[in-house]
């Protein structure tokens, strides 16, 4: 074993070539990504000047986000998977061009804007679950975790970096920029996945119908280490979720500057960050239960630290701590759920763990918000932060299976294969 992998593994990068190119190509999409974020909110903002208009960009995202997750767990569980994640990111590219012709012509249609948002986060949600299949299918079953990591590391990266180069372009050259930017990334998206093997599912579905999207709902809730692993994510994100409380926290506390608000948000990218660096030091253990529930208790930890928090750098080093173990604990949950889930329901599962993905976080800085109306910001930190601690204990005494889920006895590495 190398330096290197005990610090950042990297065996998926070394040993599989249908990975690495995964890898590079969906990296380059999670940039473009962030590029069209920024530049959606500018176009927004600038044809309404109206916070609620913007806001509604969230609901166009997240109707087709939860719908559409749930249809596509059930179309990966029945059709070839590398096939309908193609098909899904052509839709996605029409989306982009969309975006880009009507800024470029200068349209000023927000009704066409917010239909063309809505499409490409329909065809992205339908191909999510499909493409979180992925990593297992490609990678042994030691390597899973290491995966992951990686595929989440260069998402953080994209987080930190992509917002600031998105402002860059949209200033210089406008929103079509970074809507040409977006689906140039997304046709490296389709090589990267036209080069893969054929995914067919194991024992999969033939049925798209609503019981079969019940179906996938019932095997998680029934299996108790992905239930485990869900209920623990919902502690987490539900209970302690703090973006909301940043600009009130910020405000209270120090000044209100808008610099200080930035540092808050790359605080916890930065953790994110480092610990992807590190993902040696976690993707290697085979306890993948009691090291989600460890993660997710150092973030209520953290998150109670961050309430309390009255100089700037402890409260960045809280939020630091915080980000890195939200990392740790995404990652672990995702190889949880792949490896405890049969061939045959992991598109349906997948389509259930994107929608927990995507709509936990609001649900949570929603409670937050409500809870710090009715108090305040620092109370609803604080006691986010420790309803996370008594639900994860609750969670860890109830659930023997996910303390006790090992993965596989370590094996000899495979020599690279070009």
């Amino acid at each position: 074993m190398s330096v290197l992998d005990r610090v950042l593994d990297v065996r998926p990068l070394r040993t599989s070539p249908a990975f690495r190119r995964l890898w590079v190509s969906t990296s380059f999409s999670s940039f473009g990504f962030q590029l069209a974020v920024v530049a959606v909110l500018a176009q927004s903002w600038d044809l309404t000047g109206d916070p609620v208009a913007v806001g509604a960009v969230g609901l166009a995202q997240a109707l087709p986000m939860v719908v559409g997750g749930l249809v596509g767990g059930v179309l990966a569980d029945a059709l070839d998977r590398r096939r309908l994640v193609l098909a899904t990111t052509a839709g996605q590219v029409l989306g982009a061009a969309g975006l880009a012709a009507q800024a470029f012509a200068q349209l000023g249609s927000f009704s066409l804007l917010l239909a063309l948002v809505g499409l490409q986060s329909a065809c992205a949600a339908l191909g999510a679950p499909a493409r979180r299949t992925f990593v297992v299918t490609l990678l042994p079953e030691r390597q899973v975790g290491a995966g992951l990591a990686l595929s989440n590391l260069s998402f953080q990266a994209a987080m930190l970096v992509g917002p600031a180069l998105g402002g860059l372009v949209t200033g210089a050259w406008g929103s079509g920029a970074c809507y040409a930017a977006d689906a140039t990334s997304l046709v490296i998206a389709a090589y990267g996945v036209l080069r893969l093997p054929a995914m067919r599912p194991s024992g999969g579905t033939t049925r798209v119908r609503p019981a079969t999207v019940v179906q996938g709902l019932t095997f998680a809730a029934r299996t108790p280490v992905v239930a485990g692993a869900f209920l623990t994510d919902v502690c987490a994100t539900v209970l302690a979720m703090p973006i909301a409380l940043f600009p009130a926290l910020n405000d209270e506390r120090f000044g209100g500057d808008p610099r200080t608000l930035g540092f808050f948000l790359s605080a916890i990218a930065v953790g994110g960050l480092t610990a992807g660096f590190l993902s040696g030091s976690f993707t290697r253990l085979r306890r993948l239960g009691i090291v989600q529930l460890v993660a997710a208790a150092v973030w209520g930890v953290a998150l109670v630290g961050f309430g309390f928090a009255t100089p700037l750098w402890l409260a960045l080093a809280c939020l630091a701590v915080a980000g890195a173990a939200d990392t740790v604990s995404v990652v672990t949950r995702g190889a949880l759920v792949q490896l405890a889930t049969p061939d045959s329901h992991r598109g349906r599962v997948s389509g259930v763990e994107f929608v927990v993905g995507a709509g936990l976080p609001d649900l949570g800085n929603f409670r937050a918000g409500a809870v710090a109306g009715i108090t305040t910001p620092a109370f609803a930190a604080v006691s986010g932060g420790l309803l996370c601690l008594v639900g994860l204990g609750v969670v860890a005494t109830g659930n023997k299976p996910l303390r006790r889920f090992r993965t596989e006895e370590p094996a000899e590495e495979p020599d690279p294969v070009g």
